[in-house]
């Protein structure tokens, strides 16, 4: 049974890396070309956030009920965006200390 959940869950992880549109971006986001996309990508989030909040609103003033999950979707979103900011600039400072050492040790390399 628990291999069974395990299985479903890592299939329903892979298909929503695959197919949604805020992982597919957020993905070319991590890559080495896309790091420096990653704090004006914050900005995405503030639309979700006023979707969100819109939303939140409607059910506040007796909307239907499943409201409340695209809310909670909205936010998720949301967070993800506003997190890409700061984290990108770690990968980013991460590859290019990375990038000047293999530099540096060519360099050596050629020199010696």
């Amino acid at each position: 049974m628990i291999r069974l959940l395990w299985t479903l869950s890592v299939r329903t992880r892979a298909f929503l890396r695959r197919y949604m549109p805020t992982n597919i971006l957020l993905d070319r986001i991590r890559t080495r070309r896309g790091l420096k996309w990653g704090v004006p990508a914050m900005l995405i989030a503030v639309p979700y956030l006023l979707i969100a909040a819109t939303l939140a609103a409607a059910v506040a003033d007796g909307g239907p009920g499943w409201l409340n999950f695209l809310v909670v979707l909205f936010l998720w979103n949301a967070a993800k965006f506003a997190f890409i900011g700061p984290v990108s600039l770690i990968l980013l400072a991460r590859t290019r200390l990375h990038e000047a050492r293999a530099r540096r040790a060519q360099a050596r390399y050629a020199t010696a």
